[in-house]
C-alpha cells in the first residue's frame, strides 16, 4: 500500500523556498525512491500471522522433544538409583 507523495507539488514547494529546479527534482526523486524502498519492507499483518504460525509449530516440536528428554533423563534416574541401592544394600 503505497503512500501518495506529489513529486511536482513538492518540488514546486522546494523552488518557492529557494531551491533551484534541478535541486528540487533531484530531492523530490530521491525523496518519492525511499518512501518506495521503506513501503516495499513494511512487515504486513499477513506476515506477521505467517511468522506466528510458524513459531507456534516450531514451539510444539520443541515441547514435545523436552517432555520426551524428561522423561528419558527420569528413566535414567530411576536406572542409576537402582545400581546404586543394588550394590549398597543387596550384599
Amino acid at each position: 500500500m503505497p503512500v501518495a507523495f506529489d513529486t511536482l507539488r513538492f518540488a514546486e514547494t522546494l523552488k518557492i523556498s529557494g531551491f533551484s529546479d534541478e535541486q528540487a527534482k533531484g530531492l523530490s526523486e530521491a525523496i518519492l525512491k525511499a518512501q518506495e524502498v521503506g513501503v516495499a519492507s513494511l512487515v504486513t499483518v499477513e506476515d506477521m500471522i505467517r511468522i506466528e504460525s510458524r513459531l507456534n509449530e516450531r514451539m510444539t516440536k520443541i515441547e514435545g522433544e523436552l517432555t520426551l528428554i524428561k522423561w528419558m533423563m527420569g528413566i535414567m534416574l530411576a536406572g542409576v538409583i537402582s545400581l546404586v541401592m543394588k550394590a549398597f544394600f543387596m550384599h
